[in-house]
């Protein structure tokens, strides 16, 4: 897959745009991943892995690469978002193409932060955003509701089966909930797949506390937000956006110390990052030469044709095998060669589910 792409949400002066200055600030510190801007809205940023280090010094390559996380600041989510307030349905196009959703949810109090509704209550937060995207979600399947009975007058019987699914969540999206919430078998999720549902996606929510939080970074806001989460099985993390902002600007080593100040073992950025890769279900692989040491993010399990398509499409085709080494064992060996001295290189087929942290190498007769 490319790179990951989690879309940030949240109302006014909770701290979205905060934490997202913080990622961008982040990415631009990179030392082996510049951050760079598709759009002023899109940051990007390596995800963290000692693997990659730890292989470098053994490798000694030209070039290291981190599988990096873009992050798309989605403006315009205020209520009546979906019925045109504020920016009104602009938010839809950078969020559709995202994978997973990231709500900023307040949970602090301040008095010089005003809250849009008055008063700090994260439960009410969270349900006018998930509100506005079920709304956009249920105007877009009215829509194609309609559009559909077309083709099904005329016999066309997979405009049939995709109503069907349409009309299948239009009750839960009626009630504001999400169409994940419903059971859809995998051929249903097929049919709907291409519409790019805003619900479908899966949801991370992203509690901000105060500095007086830290470092256990728990209150009864937080707790709140912790129950409801459970109730969907949505991701939870919690994060001080503010501490974010101020460990952004400094160097790794100062970054670490400054946590270390704190009561943090590390940042809520890297946080953030791995637990979107646990709520996406996905993984890393490593590949390890002169040339270049890097991480590649593939789902939880791929077989070993599908990951070396993600390095380039004609590898699945030309796949012939794949010769993997435990990461842990070529640490052990001082490097590949060691490790298959050692009789620690297995050699893998088409039918092999790569795991976390393999070191592979593939071979294929791709052009």
């Amino acid at each position: 897959m490319s790179s990951l792409a989690c879309g940030i949400v949240g109302l006014p002066n909770v701290g979205k745009s905060t934490l997202f200055n913080a990622i961008t600030r982040a990415g631009a510190e990179a030392a082996n991943y510049p951050f760079c801007t598709i759009e002023p809205n899109v940051g990007i940023v390596p995800v963290p892995d000692t693997r990659v280090e730890q292989l470098s010094i053994i490798v000694k390559p030209n070039k290291v690469q981190y599988a990096t996380i873009e992050f798309v600041d989605i403006a315009g989510l205020v209520r009546g978002a979906s019925s045109g307030e504020g920016r009104g349905n602009q938010f839809l196009e950078n969020i559709q193409h995202t994978d997973a959703i990231v709500q900023v949810v307040r949970c602090f109090d301040n008095d010089d932060v005003v809250h849009v509704d008055g008063k700090v209550d994260p439960l009410s937060d969270i349900e006018t955003i998930n509100l506005e995207l079920a709304l956009a979600d249920l105007e877009k399947v009215n829509r194609n509701i309609e559009r559909l009975g077309k083709k099904v007058r005329s016999g066309d019987k997979e405009a049939v089966k995709t109503i069907e699914v349409l009309q299948k969540v239009l009750p839960a999206l009626n009630e504001g909930q999400a169409i994940r919430s419903v059971d859809l078998n995998e051929e249903e999720k097929a049919l709907i797949k291409h519409y790019m549902f805003i619900t479908v996606k899966d949801m991370i929510y992203c509690c901000n506390v105060s500095e007086d939080d830290l470092p256990e970074m728990n209150n009864e806001y937080v707790q709140q937000v912790r129950d409801f989460a459970a109730k969907e099985n949505a991701g939870v993390v919690t994060i001080c956006a503010q501490i974010e902002q101020e460990i952004a600007q400094l160097d790794k080593e100062e970054a670490a110390e400054f946590l270390a100040d704190v009561g943090l073992e590390q940042s809520g950025l890297d946080r953030l990052i791995k637990k979107s890769y646990e709520t996406l279900g996905l993984s890393t692989y490593l590949t390890a030469g002169e040339i270049e040491v890097r991480a590649w993010t593939i789902p939880q399990d791929c077989p070993a044709p599908l990951a070396a398509a993600v390095i380039h499409s004609d590898f699945e085709k030309g796949f012939i095998r794949a010769e993997v080494i435990a990461f842990e064992d070529v640490i052990e060996h001082g490097g590949r060669q060691g490790a298959k001295e050692a009789g620690k290189v297995r050699v893998e087929g088409k039918e092999y589910l790569v795991q976390d942290g393999d070191v592979i190498l593939f071979l294929t007769n791709a052009k």
